[in-house]
């Protein structure tokens, strides 16, 4: 061909999907991290809540699996069971999680400050709201129950169960994509507080926020978090924006409640023709 040519997108955000545990509700990503520890410990190999968190954002049963391939893990089990960790394990372990998980949901339910803000502010620019989890379709409809009594109602829910493939993964995002019938994919943007989340997100193709104080990557409740120090707030921040940032995110800030700078930062980039 003698010529070729190149089109850009110069339009307005379309679409903002959000995770939910850590980035919607349940400040700190608590629900899942104690019951990954309650898991193990049934099974006699304690694990600390590092352990617990490190695979946070992947499905529920790889995130079981990546815990029993962490070295100290292996090693706990080994010398617990005289073997190493096995597939039929991490399944008797996965069938466990899933009702401890389901149980304990709505203990962690209330959702983060400013999400009921900048999700109305979003609709009012008529972004729709998308979500992803790696939660399963069960503890999915519980969260969504628990979000519609406080006022949330995304326009459409994803979750790991939903797809062939969870995060890193690009599918759940897409799949908000066709249910919200919205396109291009650099009109959408990714918002999470999960280093999976974050490469979902990018793995996508989208402009990809992550959120550094209100999930997994400092994991305090909102009160311990206010209770901190102000040197070792700031310790813990500059940790998890390190996190994030390294991650490739394309926006890191400390919770959803300060996301709408960075919408109009992405919307200004559009505009100039820049993709993610």
């Amino acid at each position: 061909m003698t010529f070729s040519y190149h089109r850009t997108y110069r339009g307005p955000i379309k679409a903002l999907l959000l995770d939910w545990a850590g980035t919607t509700m349940d400040f700190g990503c608590m629900a899942p991290a104690v019951v990954f520890i309650k898991v193990y410990e049934k099974a006699g190999v304690p694990i600390t809540m590092e352990e617990a968190r490190q695979p946070m954002g992947a499905h529920k049963r790889v995130h079981i699996q990546k815990i029993s391939k962490i070295d100290s893990v292996r090693q706990r089990w080994i010398e617990k069971h005289g073997k190493e960790p096995a597939e039929a394990d991490v399944d008797r372990m996965f069938a466990d999680f899933v009702p401890m998980q389901e149980a304990c949901l709505s203990e962690y339910s209330e959702l983060i400050p400013g999400t009921l803000d900048v999700v109305n502010a979003c609709k009012d620019r008529g972004i729709k709201i998308g979500t992803t989890t790696g939660y399963l379709t069960g503890m999915t409809e519980i969260n969504r129950k628990d979000a519609e009594r406080q006022g949330y109602s995304p326009d459409c829910t994803v979750c790991a169960a939903d797809v062939s493939e969870g995060r890193p993964g690009p599918f759940m995002c897409l799949q908000n994509m066709i249910k919200l019938q919205v396109s291009p994919v650099e009109a959408c943007v990714k918002v999470d507080d999960t280093v999976p989340g974050v490469e979902e997100g990018l793995n996508a193709g989208m402009w990809t926020v992550g959120l550094a104080i209100s999930g997994n990557e400092v994991g305090l409740t909102l009160a311990e978090w206010n209770a901190l120090p102000k040197a070792e707030q700031e310790a813990k921040r500059a940790y998890a924006y390190r996190r994030m940032q390294t991650a490739g995110a394309h926006y890191t800030v400390d919770t959803i409640a300060d996301l709408m700078p960075c919408l109009d930062d992405i919307e200004a980039r559009l505009a100039k023709g820049e993709k993610p």
